[in-house]
């Protein structure tokens, strides 16, 4: 299959329709189809039946998805790295983090870095742990910060620091009375905090057995940042990371959560891949952004 039959393949299984999957690609109907047409040809079997104006996928279709993906991100990947070169972007620092290191520690750090190296382009991507860990594999990333070092052994993770929880409440809440919160203020509370499974809720979880505390989220979210507009609703109380600048949000009053566990902020590298100057100058100025921002958050949120 050609890089084309795979970019029409994989348009079509995400589409559902020709049109769709044309409108995707911006190319005309009849030369989707005929692509698609050509493709089947060569296959030698078909991969989609034609149901209520709908293409639905043959079984033989939905065995090849998952490597038609896996070969179509790779060849992305080669198309940005190719345009980076002809374009002479040889000076290319990419950055894959978790949203609170990507908020509150990558514009110190990138900041400082363009002041001394203005001419070297950056990239940033916002992405949880599992797609870090895959853009540094692959080279998409040279560097990652992320909450967490439990990670796989091809991955190093270097302990920058560690950072505890925070408490957002609704405006006008009767804990809002209180400077510091912990635990067990906030039984029997409608919680928003972490899905389980996740490190941020097993460090809860850890903490509120050792303290003879039940806590239950009525509300599970993904990422920290996700808890701002459910807090301004009315909704309940966050429990999330200490290190987004929380303070900048309207609508909710920040508490910090005392006698509570913490988590690592981590700088991850690739063990199978060398950086260039231009990481290792960024790997500094992302450490010393990590160190001034826990020290302007000791003692606060």
């Amino acid at each position: 299959m050609r890089a084309r039959q795979l970019e029409v393949f994989i348009a079509v299984m995400r589409a559902g329709t020709v049109t769709a999957a044309a409108r995707m690609l911006n190319i005309s109907q009849p030369a989707l189809s005929q692509v698609l047409r050509h493709t089947e040809d060569e296959l030698g079997f078909t991969l989609f039946e034609r149901v209520k104006g709908r293409l639905r996928p043959t079984p033989e279709a939905l065995e090849i998805f998952a490597d038609a993906e896996r070969l179509s991100a790779g060849l992305e990947g080669l198309r940005r790295k190719t345009t980076d070169l002809r374009l002479g972007r040889t000076g290319l620092v990419r950055v894959a983090a978790s949203p609170p290191p990507a908020m509150a520690i990558l514009p110190r750090a990138f900041t400082k870095f363009r002041a001394q190296h203005p001419d070297i382009l950056l990239r940033s991507n916002i992405a949880p742990i599992a797609a870090i860990i895959d853009m540094l594999r692959a080279g998409d990333a040279s560097l990652g910060v992320a909450m967490d070092d439990r990670l796989p052994p091809d991955i190093d993770a270097e302990v920058m620091g560690s950072i505890g929880f925070a408490c957002l409440l609704p405006a006008g809440h009767a804990l809002q009375k209180k400077t510091e919160l912990t635990l067990a203020d906030l039984v029997g509370e409608e919680l928003i905090s972490y899905r389980g499974n996740t490190r941020p809720a097993d460090e809860l979880a850890h903490a509120a057995r050792a303290q003879g505390v039940t806590l239950s989220p009525s509300l599970e979210i993904d990422v920290s940042i996700s808890a701002v507009g459910f807090v301004q609703a009315g909704m309940g109380i966050a429990l999330v990371d200490a290190l987004l600048p929380w303070r900048q949000f309207a609508g909710l009053e920040v508490r910090p959560l005392v006698a509570g566990p913490e988590f690592p902020i981590a700088l991850l590298t690739s063990r199978a891949r060398a950086l260039s100057r231009a990481d290792e100058m960024m790997r500094d100025q992302i450490r010393a952004a990590c160190s001034a921002v826990l020290g302007e958050r000791d003692g606060r949120v």
